[in-house]
């Protein structure tokens, strides 16, 4: 489908303590859930519909791209030349819809019962739909600091896209100090979540007729003693820890997602393939998993070789976000809580869901994620945000746009 046509460029001013948005914000907000950003699809047009807006009013962009130039991340500068300042940050690509049983169009950003319906709608186009309806009211602010809008691909398959958008910021030598990580977290501040790291385990095995087996190497059965370990990894984390109270899930898991192999019930497999990952709480070490994970792996391997040379474990990344954890005196944090009107502590969050913050952090910027919706909505069929949500995120940007100072 094609992306909303309206041209509405009122800058955005809700009324204080509203139920809904202004009309502009939300305007923006549908525009860009009307945009197909599947993860398999460019979210070209996108960028470009945001693009073609911040150009009109003057703000200097920065553009980067996946290697086949398909899919771009935005770095946008309101403020070009202030020090620091605070990223607003969102991902483009959403989860694909295909077998669910939606009741309105994903692609039509119905507004009904107070709610916002489509694919992305709380995960998280309202956000980035809210930041750009905001930037007309941040440059004419004449903050003392710059705000900067960060809109990045793929990350909803392995937070790809933001690492070359933190690269590029790094080369250009800018060093924004703050990001606030617009997931949807109810508009409460998450402090925490964790990583999760996904890795592909390829068995080469022999294949001869199954009334041969001594002959051949079963590559399914090496990979169910290594899928078997990989339970028993998660079996003591359950029992022993270490634990993250305040997580759904307090501990490190692991999971097997995807197995395949074997051609024929009377022939030894020579093929086979398995995807796990781990969802390690802040502080654990997940290098370390993964180097257990392989030692299992190697104890299996000459018993194989020892019947053909050729045979053994191949492991491939698949992708890697790192765990986030705020520090209690951080400074994206107490920024957030300024603009909320809560107090240290108050009203705090753990989400168990990844996001691009781990990655900010280590890029050296202090980060938060907050933003409206909540994430039993997000992936679902009939994916909605309140109207309400969107408000209290506008209120939000309408507090950062009178601070003094950050």
């Amino acid at each position: 489908m094609n992306a909303a046509t309206s041209t509405a460029t009122t800058t955005a001013t809700p009324t204080p303590g509203a139920a809904a948005p202004s009309a502009a914000a939300l305007d923006w907000a549908r525009r860009l859930v009307r945009f197909n950003t599947v993860s398999d699809q460019s979210n070209r047009p996108l960028i470009d519909c945001i693009a073609d807006h911040l150009r009109g009013l003057g703000v200097p962009l920065r553009l980067t791209r996946d290697d086949a130039g398909l899919k771009f991340n935005l770095f946008a500068t309101l403020g070009a030349g202030k020090p620091g300042g605070v990223i607003l940050s969102g991902h483009t690509d959403t989860v694909p819809w295909t077998g669910q049983a939606w009741t309105v169009d994903p692609l039509g950003a119905e507004l009904r019962d107070g709610r916002l319906y489509g694919r992305g709608s709380a995960d998280m186009k309202a956000f980035i739909g809210l930041a750009v309806a905001h930037a007309e009211a941040f440059l004419q602010a004449e903050l003392p600091f710059a705000v900067h809008l960060a809109f990045s691909f793929d990350e909803e398959v392995g937070c790809f896209g933001v690492r070359h958008l933190i690269a590029d910021l790094r080369e250009a030598g800018l060093a924004p100090s703050r990001c606030i990580v617009g997931e949807p977290t109810g508009m409460r501040p998450a402090i925490a979540h964790k990583g999760v790291h996904r890795w592909r385990c390829c068995v080469k095995g022999r294949a001869v007729h199954s009334s041969q087996t001594p002959r051949g190497v079963n590559a399914i059965e090496a990979a169910a003693r290594v899928v078997a370990h990989l339970a028993g990894m998660a079996d003591r984390w359950r029992e022993q820890g270490p634990w993250y109270p305040g997580f759904e899930v307090p501990c490190t898991t692991a999971a097997v997602g995807v197995i395949e192999g074997g051609i024929a019930d009377n022939v030894v497999p020579e093929d086979c393939r398995f995807h796990y990952e781990f969802r390690d709480v802040p502080g654990a070490d997940a290098l370390a998993m993964q180097a257990d994970v392989q030692a299992a792996a190697e104890r299996l391997t000459p018993a194989m070789r020892a019947v053909d040379p050729a045979t053994g474990f191949r492991f491939e990344p698949i992708c890697s976000v790192p765990a986030f954890q705020a520090p209690a005196d951080d400074p994206a944090l107490a920024l957030v809580r300024a603009l909320l009107g809560t107090a240290a502590g108050e009203d705090n969050a753990l989400v168990g869901f990844g996001t691009e913050a781990g990655l900010f952090q280590r890029a050296g910027i202090a980060s938060v994620v907050c933003g409206p919706g909540f994430i039993d909505q997000a992936h679902q069929a009939d994916e909605f945000v309140s109207l309400q949500q969107l408000a209290a995120c506008e209120a939000m940007f309408v507090a950062l746009r009178q601070r003094p100072a950050l």
